[in-house]
């Protein structure tokens, strides 16, 4: 497990201050950088602790001509015994939240980074929000 936390940051459009829109969504983070730990996602897990978060990193850009952002990617819930929170990102900024179900869900968006959370820990994040990776002990930010 890294020892990092994410970090939701609201949309602060309207002047309020930056701290006044900053909670912490996950401080137990995995991250799924491989294709194996990627495509397994939480399928087959039994429970999760309520701080948890997996992180996927599914790549950015694409090789097909005349399209840009980042490629469509899905998620479904078959094997996946309890309801997740899903957060597609482009960057840092959210570009789709959804609540699913087991056995029974599937969203699709482009994105180039999915978090998957336990159902109700992403309650008040929006699409256009930002949600970061930080470490735990200090107030960096992992920009990749």
């Amino acid at each position: 497990m890294a020892d990092l936390r994410l970090v939701h940051e609201g949309d602060d459009t309207l002047g309020e201050k930056a701290s006044a829109n900053r909670n912490i969504l996950a401080t137990e983070v995995d991250i799924a950088d491989s294709l194996f730990s990627t495509a397994r996602g939480l399928m087959l897990r039994a429970t999760l602790p309520d701080n948890y978060a997996l992180v996927m990193e599914v790549g950015g850009g694409t090789l097909l001509p005349f399209s840009s952002g980042p490629p469509l990617q899905s998620v479904h819930m078959l094997f996946v015994r309890m309801a997740l929170d899903v957060l597609w990102l482009d960057g840092d900024e959210v570009v789709r939240v959804s609540r699913m179900h087991p056995w029974r869900s599937i969203g699709i968006a482009r994105a180039d980074r999915i978090i998957e959370l336990p159902a109700g820990n992403a309650d008040g994040v929006s699409v256009g929000d930002s949600v970061i990776l930080e470490n735990r002990d200090s107030d960096t930010t992992d920009s990749e």
